[in-house]
């Protein structure tokens, strides 16, 4: 490509995006919260996660009159600003104005653990003297606005730049604000395939912790990039479970979803009906089963299964077939195709399905 094409394909990218510069007061973002003007995406407020006493050194830099970084909103069809970045500092505002995004706030903020004021803790924004109340305000705030004339897959892009440096967002919770601006279907597929109660049952050993971040979801979406796309696997993960559900979402791969939910349901109920939440955990030296979620058990036992789940469910040796996958699951050849590689995830993948055909085809 020539100098002259590259600055033209340049150009040519930056008059898609259409863009506008704001101060607001943090008054105004209150009054577009209230009146519906301006939105934060249900995915987005449960991720509001800052602690109160994060939010109150938040609201007490407002009070000394601190910077405070810009926040960015796309502009919708109808007018609306939704927020895309910037949910920890205008929710932490909203919150001490006596709205309440997430689960935990269920009283407007008490301020307390703030570090430079003293005598701000304790209080709540109705009991602050009028002055700071009319200070808090009136504090300013640059919003760039991502203007609905913008093409829609340049606002995604701008998007997943600027929220994936969050160090409160996992890669799935990214993924479900984000990949939303291209469309839902993927998502909400997924979010259905996680209700499944045989799935929920065999990767409960996930824990709360990595379930509130949406790691089921992940592992979902791992398992029908990886079963369908093993071809363009590659690291870092992350990226490429992010590309395939991007391909899911604008169609540039043809996703079955009607064919691919009933693999999904098939292949978890038999897991479910033969191993419970004890399918993907090891074992310690002693023989008992540890309460673990182990990553390349859920690679080798799903995919393997699922590609040979029609021929399972028709005949009727499941005990061989369960006696077959625990074999290879606890055996020594596995442990070395453990790691995240391209050739580790083909390998064990390899070693379950061939073993289990070799079940079904000594019929």
């Amino acid at each position: 490509m020539t100098i002259e094409n590259l600055i033209e394909n340049v150009d040519s990218q930056i008059i898609k995006i259409r863009t506008k510069s704001l101060d607001v007061s943090f008054n105004e973002l209150y009054d577009m919260y209230k009146n519906s003007e301006l939105t934060i995406s249900p995915d987005y407020q449960r991720l509001f996660r800052w602690g109160e006493e994060k939010q109150s050194r938040f609201v007490e830099s407002l009070i000394l009159e601190m910077p405070v970084p810009p926040i960015f909103v796309i502009e919708t069809e109808e007018g609306v600003y939704e927020l895309i970045d910037g949910l920890q500092r205008i929710s932490s505002y909203l919150h001490f104005r006596g709205e309440k995004l997430g689960k935990t706030e269920k009283t407007a903020l008490v301020l307390h653990g703030c570090d430079i004021v003293d005598d701000l803790n304790g209080l709540t924004f109705d009991q602050l003297p009028k002055a700071l109340q009319i200070k808090i305000k009136r504090s300013f705030v640059r919003m760039e606005v991502i203007k609905k004339e913008s093409e829609v897959s340049l606002k995604y892009h701008m998007f997943k730049r600027l929220n994936t440096g969050g160090e409160l967002l996992s890669a799935q919770e990214i993924r479900n604000c984000t990949i939303r601006l291209l469309g839902s279907e993927g998502i909400e597929f997924l979010e259905e395939c996680c209700e499944n109660k045989d799935f929920k049952e065999v990767t409960k050993r996930i824990g709360e912790e990595k379930l509130q971040i949406r790691y089921d979801q992940e592992i979902a979406l791992r398992f029908f990039a990886i079963k369908n796309d093993i071809e363009n696997y590659k690291y870092p993960v992350t990226e490429y479970l992010t590309r395939y559900l991007e391909k899911m979402t604008t169609g540039e791969i043809v996703f079955d979803y009607k064919s691919e939910k009933e693999i999904f349901i098939e292949t978890f109920k038999f897991i479910n009906d033969n191993w419970g939440e004890e399918a993907f955990s090891g074992k310690a030296s002693s023989g008992t089963v540890r309460n673990e979620f182990v990553l390349y058990y859920f690679d080798g036992m799903a995919v393997s299964l699922a590609t040979l789940i029609a021929r399972i469910v028709d005949c009727n040796q499941t005990n061989q077939i369960v006696e077959c996958i625990n074999n290879i699951k606890f055996g020594t050849e596995l442990q070395s195709y453990k790691t995240g590689s391209v050739n580790g995830i083909r390998t064990r993948i390899k070693l379950f399905t061939e073993g289990v055909q070799n079940v079904l085809d000594a019929r």
